[in-house]
């Protein structure tokens, strides 16, 4: 396939549509992030990257606290709105919809209709031009009593959650092109998972759902 040269530009996607809390539960905010990821497991780790004339770049930077919340498809507007806006001049939570629920660590509240919330404590801060990056560790983790199986397996799949790529938010969809390690596993482990699936009435390993 034939391919065209551009300039240097952040092209990995699609990424993460999360909406970030920060703040206190009687002076809260909420913003947009698409750049956060995992940075490590142990310690568990994440990042948020936040634009230093946004809002809530200094409240981050001032408290040291935020709440990553998942979106799924119910708050897909409800996402692309407290990104196009600035807490500075409205309520977020108010204007948007959303609940307020405390956290067990931290400070900020936690966006209740978020199917998995990250309490996070930042650890280090990293000045890298347009963003700030901050670190920090992940200190709890909250998960809707409807994504865990019979089993405690936590199955994202079922909430609907949503990615941004190059502009546009989409749902991920259901569809598994196969689980983790399943190019490379041997016949007796398929067998057992496969066994284990028909159980419940479910798809062979690897299969597509």
């Amino acid at each position: 396939m034939e391919k065209r040269t551009i300039k240097p530009t952040t092209m990995v996607c699609p990424l993460p549509a999360v909406m970030a809390s920060c703040g206190t539960m009687e002076a809260s905010n909420i913003i947009t992030i698409e750049w956060t990821g995992i940075i490590c497991t142990d310690p568990p780790r994440t990042y948020i990257s936040i634009a230093k004339q946004r809002y809530s770049h200094d409240i981050v930077e001032s408290t040291g606290e935020f709440v990553i919340n998942l979106t799924n498809k119910d708050l897909a507007r409800a996402t692309d709105f407290c990104g196009c806006t600035t807490g500075a001049k409205i309520d977020k939570f108010s204007e948007a919809g959303l609940t307020k629920a405390s956290a067990d660590i931290v400070a900020c509240p936690m966006i209740a209709e978020a199917p998995v919330n990250l309490e996070c404590r930042v650890f280090k801060v990293e000045r890298l031009g347009s963003h700030d990056m901050y670190m920090a560790d992940i200190v709890a983790v909250h998960v809707n009593e409807d994504l865990f199986d019979e089993d405690g397996r936590i199955c994202l799949e079922r909430a609907g959650l949503i990615v941004y790529s190059h502009g546009h938010y989409h749902e991920l969809k259901r569809e598994s092109l196969g689980r983790f390690g399943w190019s490379v596993m041997k016949p007796k482990t398929r067998k057992r998972l496969a066994s284990k699936a028909a159980g419940r009435g479910g798809k062979k390993p690897g299969q597509k759902k």
